[in-house]
């Protein structure tokens, strides 16, 4: 039953992304803070200020920004962004207790819907994981999935693996774009979770 209720929220939430425009995709502010330290909630905040930073580090992004690499040899800022789209699957796929298939590729070309997709999977985990006790997060499992064979990690391996890859590859597109002459928008206070509007 518990599995059903994330399977509908996971699937309601995606709807929910595929009606909004982007003015209304989550993480334009961190939410307020929970009321208590509970285990979950700290899971929680890190995956709100992940998604605080992606969206203001994706924000009025070009299309010569999404074709910049820094070198011949490095990732384009697109290539960096299918990759955070990927990692953002990575956490809610743990949220709601699926595996993560290491082959599939059904990233979206269409830049919009990668941004706003990428967002609301970490909406939809950051809601899964909210109030969550100690005891509730071991229930929880990093599952990876390739030709049928399945391996399983405990639920540190994500905040060490893709919640902090998330972040860091996201400072990766703020200096992609700032090196590219089109700096994150001006106001962005990462500390208080909130943009000064210019």
């Amino acid at each position: 039953m518990k599995n059903l209720i994330l399977l509908f929220l996971f699937i309601n939430t995606l709807a929910m992304a595929q009606e909004n425009n982007t003015n209304e995709i989550p993480f334009k502010t961190i939410p307020e803070a929970a009321s208590s330290y509970k285990a979950g909630n700290l899971i929680v905040r890190m995956i709100e200020g992940a998604g605080y930073r992606y969206y203001w580090a994706t924000e009025m992004l070009t299309e010569n920004d999404l074709a910049f690499k820094p070198s011949d040899s490095g990732k384009s800022t697109w290539e960096t962004l299918e990759h955070l789209y990927g990692l953002s699957k990575m956490i809610v796929n743990t949220a709601s207790n699926k595996a993560t298939i290491r082959t599939e590729a059904n990233t979206p070309k269409e830049w919009l819907k990668l941004r706003s997709e990428t967002l609301f999977h970490l909406e939809v985990a950051a809601n899964i994981f909210k109030e969550k006790s100690p005891e509730e997060l071991n229930a929880f499992n990093v599952i990876f999935e390739r030709g049928g064979e399945q391996s399983i990690f405990p639920l540190w391996n994500l905040i060490n693996g893709p919640i902090s890859d998330f972040i860091y590859h996201t400072g990766q597109i703020v200096s992609f774009r700032r090196t590219n002459k089109n700096p994150i928008p001006r106001g962005v206070n990462v500390f208080m979770g909130r943009t000064k509007e210019q």
